[in-house]
């Protein structure tokens, strides 16, 4: 298996360990109800029910210290999975409630964490911002305001996560115009429970050069040609779409397929703690399931690497370790 690897979809709420959570609870004197199972681990009955417990787990990180926590702890992760650049989701929406002073006070803190991260562990951590859909567009243009204002040196691309059957993306379009003008890297969900309609819509309406997930491509030929022709990066999360019921099992999942009609894909976790996975484990399983070999693993890093939205020079850093990685066949 590849010694270095990059993740590009990994939300930083999401992939808090539960540990971290109960202690932040325990130490505000916050009750959390449903959130965990007998076991400790996140819990949720579906993609409705998920969304939910992620905010609840949310709602225990208060102030900038907790999320720099938080960077931190997640770092750790990530230096454990091998991972030396992560980009991460983070919402204004929980962290500043959407005012650009308070928001700056937050991003501080996480960028002052990830850089002892880096120091420390061989990390190099951006973020970006992302509107969460549900909460309507004139959330989002808060969000993308925020991440106008702090665009440059730690917060690189602007995103929107969150239920995506709600509303269209032409409802979204101001705010991801206002993050294009600030030379940001463009991304979104669609096609996870959209359907191939959503991922058309983020390209003609959005302009994103990222999707998330976008797995639901796979059931339009045409748009498959599409995405292989522009170069579009689906940002594949399998071990999460098996979990939220998207795919029976792991054969029935697209991304082989999508990966062999010519559409860049990369592979990362989502949020690896409610859907107990790694990024090992994934690697594993597409070892496992589809016979990927160490120059697949090569590649997907490499693809990711060249899609990130990192400055040039980060880039031409990323390439040169995995240009240097002694990749191992898998195991």
């Amino acid at each position: 298996m590849s010694d270095k690897r990059i993740e590009l979809h990994l939300h930083l709420e999401g992939a808090a360990p539960p540990e971290l959570i109960r202690r932040l609870a325990e130490e505000k004197h916050q009750r959390l109800e449903r959130v965990f199972d007998a076991q400790g681990r996140f819990a949720f009955r579906d993609f409705g029910h998920f969304l939910q417990v992620y905010e609840a787990a949310t709602s225990v990180l208060k102030t900038p210290q907790d999320y720099a926590r938080l960077v931190t702890a997640v770092a750790e992760g990530l230096a454990e999975q091998r991972v030396i650049y992560a980009e991460v989701f983070v919402s204004p929406a929980f962290c500043g409630n959407h005012d650009v002073d308070g928001w700056r006070d937050y991003l501080a803190a996480m960028q002052e964490a990830s850089a002892r991260a880096e120091a420390r562990h061989g990390v190099t951590l951006r973020g970006i911002v992302t509107a969460i859909r549900h909460m309507g567009p004139e959330v989002a243009k808060q969000a993308a305001l925020c991440a106008a204002e702090t665009a440059g040196d730690w917060i690189v691309g602007f995103g929107m996560g969150g239920d995506e059957r709600m509303g269209k993306p032409r409802d979204f379009a101001y705010s991801f115009d206002l993050a294009r003008e600030a030379e940001l890297g463009l991304t979104v969900h669609a096609g996870e429970f959209g359907g191939p309609d959503s991922v058309r819509g983020a390209l003609d309406d959005l302009r994103v050069t990222r999707i998330g997930h976008g797995v639901r491509a796979a059931e339009d030929h045409a748009l498959i040609d599409r995405l292989a022709e522009s170069g579009t990066v689906l940002e594949v999360c399998p071990g999460s779409n098996l979990k939220l019921g998207l795919f029976p099992d792991w054969t029935s999942h697209p991304i082989d397929q999508l990966r062999r009609a010519g559409v860049p894909v990369t592979v990362s976790t989502d949020d690896p703690p409610f859907f107990h996975t790694s990024l090992s484990r994934e690697y594993d399983r597409l070892a496992e399931v589809f016979d990927w070999q160490a120059e697949d693993f090569q590649a997907i890093n490499v693809t990711a690497a060249k899609a990130a939205f990192c400055d040039a020079e980060t880039r031409a850093r990323l390439l040169k370790l995995l240009e240097a990685d002694d990749v191992r066949d898998p195991a």
